[in-house]
């Protein structure tokens, strides 16, 4: 899930202090951890089983059930707001790596007009990893395409797939969300699952809260909060262009839908 938008960097830093509880390494955490040193970092190789791996998405930091939707409100430092829908569709794709992916759209609109469109290739391991395995992504101008560059495949091109979200989130894994050099190295951190946020769609508690970066965009910086049950809720873009994103509601929407051509969605 993508946010390009333009949070300033003081109510982020103050909305992470307000919502932080002091996360400190969980007492079973010997017992359920998911070792960082099984997740994919950098350009590390994996090798995946296509038996291994689910388009029946029920990680419980982002449940995938085809038709499911979240709205979101984006507003920069100045007040500028577009807004992201996110849509599983009921639509798989089979990649070049093996793996079947449920197909998730993903589309940025601003006073009606598409700014950047996604399709996001995800899948869930046996052991409830949430795969993120590629993206097909545009951003438009006056209803035309200007950029492509992020698309990639898991096994095209040298792409590798990378994790979303960790079957057992624990503070300190680190991982990659996805790998193609030079197009998509973006990189996921678990801080805390202890936390706090409050947005339009609700208040949520035992949030998960990871740290993203990547080393294309060194100044690049964002938070993320994921509820239980709901996925994510709030993305604090620190740095950069700093930017909040927040849920406004979450729902449901017929067969069929988010399955236009990228621009139409």
């Amino acid at each position: 899930m993508k946010y390009r938008s333009p949070i300033s960097v003081v109510a982020a830093a103050t909305l992470l202090l307000l919502t932080a509880c002091g996360d400190s390494a969980p007492s079973e955490a010997d017992a359920k951890v998911q070792s960082t040193a099984g997740l994919p970092r950098g350009s590390e190789p994996v090798t995946l089983n296509p038996a291994d791996f689910s388009v029946d998405i029920t990680n419980e930091y982002w449940p995938m059930s085809p038709g499911r939707r979240w709205n979101y409100t984006e507003r920069d430092a100045d007040g500028t707001e577009a807004t992201a829908v996110v849509i599983v569709t009921d639509q798989t794709k089979v990649l070049a790596n093996g793996i079947t992916a449920r197909v998730v759209r993903d589309t940025v609109t601003q006073d009606g007009e598409v700014l950047e469109d996604t399709f996001d290739f995800c899948a869930q391991d046996k052991a409830g990893n949430l795969w993120y395995l590629g993206e097909d992504t545009a951003e438009f101008e006056n209803g035309e395409i200007t950029w492509r560059h992020g698309s990639f495949e898991a096994g095209v091109d040298g792409a590798l797939p990378g994790i979303a979200i960790p079957a057992v989130p624990v503070a300190g894994q680190a991982y990659r969300q996805e790998y193609l050099k030079g197009e998509a190295e973006d990189n996921g951190e678990v801080l805390s699952t202890n936390e706090m946020a409050e947005v339009p769609a609700g208040k949520y508690r035992q949030a998960l809260l990871t740290k993203d970066t990547t080393p294309l965009e060194p100044d690049s910086l964002e938070y993320k909060l994921y509820a239980k049950g709901v996925g994510p809720v709030l993305v604090l873009r620190a740095s950069g262009a700093t930017t909040r994103t927040e849920l406004i509601q979450i729902d449901t929407v017929p067969a069929g839908a988010g399955t236009g051509p990228l621009g139409t969605p």
